[in-house]
């Protein structure tokens, strides 16, 4: 059902003209209708990645050779003696899953923004975090302004020799790059796990040369789960190709490229939700207009960044039959692994998009 109402005002004047009994009868037109014009087409624009089929056999278990600690977006040149634990220090549990994952004993991770019900854009680091930061050895953050607290820490501590492994800077993805190349949510990117990954076991591997052998092992144990977890995605590209859906915020723009979805959520609107931000009035009628156009299949609405105008638009979209996928930013339930958490949400999509397809 249309929630913009057309309005017809018929304004009937009647006007006595000297010397006739005729009347003259005014009627307006009908109010500009907001969602004229409005397309239903892909807006975002695709970043450049592998297909999925050529991704899957870069999991295939092979172990990369360690490489030295100067890995593209890594600092630093720490060195653990063998038998000792090397202190880890993640921003966000996405990142400290698997790293834990990949250290195994060999480490003690500790992940600092692991809230499902909170906002990551909006944390604000402690006392305890500046202390947790300044005794690591090895510090994993996102980047591309997600976390720039920690950046702030690990400046204002100075720790010696200390590995630091920036995923934006890694993968090449800039705070000016807009809703794509400047999109700090790399973890939903499969190309960009990928190479966090193997930049990972490398910085392990030069952080503590003895325990190569064990690192190598936990990156083959983690590169067939992943591969595993990116066969769904795969999958979803293979049937749902072309499929439309729309999203609240930028957070799906990289799996909605990777698996080939007509994403046509109107960029502003979700780069403004991402930043915090109103998003511009017309970017919210369009948004309205293409969740009511019968054409918008799933909706993927961001439980981490809700706010009145989010609430509407999930709202608007189960009003007109359009299946609510929920996601989050940091893993949710907390303690389980980075794989099973994700694949949940890749479940919670296909299954969106397949019940639609039947018309359930």
């Amino acid at each position: 059902m249309q929630t913009w109402a057309k309005i017809v005002v018929i304004v009937v004047g009647v006007v006595a003209v000297a010397g006739f009994g005729a009347y003259e009868v005014v009627t307006s037109t009908a109010a500009p209708d907001p969602c004229a014009g409005t397309t239903v087409s892909n807006t975002t624009a695709s970043v450049e990645t592998p297909e999925p089929t050529a991704l899957a056999s870069t999991f295939s278990g092979a172990v990369h050779s360690s490489r030295s600690s100067d890995t593209a977006g890594t600092t630093g040149r720490a060195h653990v003696a063998a038998g000792s634990t090397i202190q880890v220090v993640a921003a966000e549990n996405f990142w400290g899953s698997l790293v834990s994952q990949l250290g195994g004993n060999r480490t003690s991770v500790l992940s600092i923004v692991t809230d499902p019900n909170a906002d990551p854009h909006e944390y604000e680091a402690n006392t305890s975090d500046a202390q947790a930061i300044a005794n690591a050895q090895y510090v994993i953050v996102n980047g591309v302004g997600y976390d720039d607290w920690a950046l702030q820490l690990i400046s204002a501590a100075n720790t010696p020799n200390q590995v630091v492994l920036n995923v934006g800077d890694l993968n090449g993805v800039s705070v000016t790059g807009g809703i794509v190349t400047g999109n700090p949510h790399m973890w939903y990117n499969p190309v960009y796990v990928n190479r966090t990954v193997a930049a990972m076991y490398s910085n392990l591997v030069s952080i503590q040369p003895p325990s190569t052998a064990y690192f190598q092992a936990n990156y083959a144990a983690l590169n067939a789960s992943l591969g595993s977890l990116y066969a769904r995605a795969n999958e979803i590209r293979d049937q749902f190709a072309g499929a439309i859906v729309a999203s609240t915020e930028s957070i799906f723009v990289y799996l909605a490229n990777y698996t080939h979805l007509d994403l046509v959520s109107p960029p502003a609107f979700m780069e403004a939700i991402a930043e915090g931000n109103d998003p511009p009035a017309q970017s919210v009628v369009q948004f309205q207009c293409q969740l009511e156009s019968g054409k918008v299949r799933v909706l993927v609405y961001n439980e981490q960044t809700v706010t009145p105008i989010t609430t509407n638009m999930k709202a608007i979209a189960a009003s007109n039959n359009v299946t609510i996928v929920g996601v989050t930013e940091t893993i949710q339930p907390p303690n389980v692994p980075f794989q099973v958490w994700m694949n949940a949400e890749y479940l919670q999509l296909e299954n969106a998009l397949n019940a639609n397809a039947l018309g359930q």
